[in-house]
């Protein structure tokens, strides 16, 4: 089918969509920022359980019709199980391939105490888990989980706006993927960076990555950048309602063609980068067809945001894969 007659067809399907959630950074920050550390703990929990799969896709939460999930991990004694946060409910659904089932109310806690409710729940479903208790991607963060208090706040409406647009996004970045016939990596959301992710391959090696994320060994970016990618995703950071953005690594104007060679020389220019502010969207009578455009052709550069809870970043766009360092 042309490109033409499936755009037209996708639209008339956007056309229909509820109207954009209104989602301002400033407004849920703090439920933001809490929630980034407990997706955290939770994806933790997947990467301890999984076999390593190429570029860490084997740690990622996938977006659902109730919120966040893992997917089914397998477990040691031959089990499976898999954890969501449900974010019309606002629990935090643990469910076994044995027919057991538990849940932790989604409240305002802190991640001290969020901590703790998952590992234990974990032990009394006999999934004992051990995993590296400290944040990771977030510059200037250093209070490991079991001690942090000063991140607790939960609000449901907030939440339930964020899923809302993982939702739509998500939808955008699946159709973005399907029009790509080489190696592109599943719509996921990595909880280092708090974003959600599609990434497209030319099939060739690229130049070793030069920088960590904070918290993460070298081999961490290497192993997530070890091929030339082209990247696109929504980032809920900077100022405004965040944004959706698009990158490649290396950067494409190292060739005189234009495509994503590999530079005759190591470069440290990390990437050629584009960010689309989510308001645009909310403005858009139909926001589904504008993200969809978007995506396919990204904005003029703006500047970088700041890639933390709290922090600012330098100028290029931020790290968004999540650790294997230390499970």
């Amino acid at each position: 089918m042309v490109d033409g007659v499936r755009d037209e067809t996708t639209a008339r399907a956007t056309d229909r969509s509820p109207a954009w959630p209104s989602l301002p950074v400033a407004a849920w920050q703090p439920t933001r920022d809490t929630l980034h550390l407990w997706t955290q703990i939770v994806g933790k929990v997947r990467l301890a359980n999984t076999s390593l799969v190429n570029h860490w896709w084997n740690t990622t939460l996938y977006v659902t019709d109730r919120g966040l999930s893992t997917s089914l991990i397998p477990y040691r004694d031959g089990r499976g199980f898999s954890i969501e946060f449900d974010f019309s409910s606002h629990l935090l659904r643990f469910s076994v391939t044995d027919g057991t089932e538990q849940a932790i109310p989604l409240e305002s806690r802190s991640v001290s105490v969020f901590y703790a409710d998952v590992m234990s729940t974990l032990d009394d479903l006999g999934l004992t888990t051990r995993i590296w208790p400290m944040p990771v991607e977030i510059p200037g963060a250093v209070i490991p989980f079991p001690e942090d208090v000063e991140h607790a706040t939960y609000d449901g409406e907030h939440a339930h706006r964020f899923w809302n647009v993982l939702l739509r996004l998500d939808r955008v970045f699946r159709e973005f993927r399907a029009r790509f016939v080489g190696k592109a990596s599943p719509v996921h959301f990595f909880w280092g960076g708090f974003d959600l992710a599609v990434t497209r391959f030319s099939g060739r090696p690229a130049p070793r990555y030069p920088r960590a994320a904070p918290n993460c060994g070298p081999q961490v970016m290497e192993e997530a950048y070890s091929h030339e990618v082209s990247s696109a995703g929504y980032w809920p950071f900077s100022d405004g309602e965040g944004i959706v953005y698009s990158y490649a690594y290396p950067d494409p104007r190292a060739s005189v063609s234009g495509r994503c060679a590999r530079p005759a020389r190591r470069t440290t220019k990390i990437s050629a980068s584009s960010f689309c502010p989510t308001s645009t969207f909310a403005r858009h009578p139909t926001p589904m067809r504008s993200s969809w455009s978007s995506s396919r052709r990204p904005t003029k550069p703006r500047p970088s945001p700041p890639t933390g809870i709290g922090q600012a970043s330098n100028a290029e766009p931020p790290v968004r894969r999540p650790t294997a360092a230390r499970a």
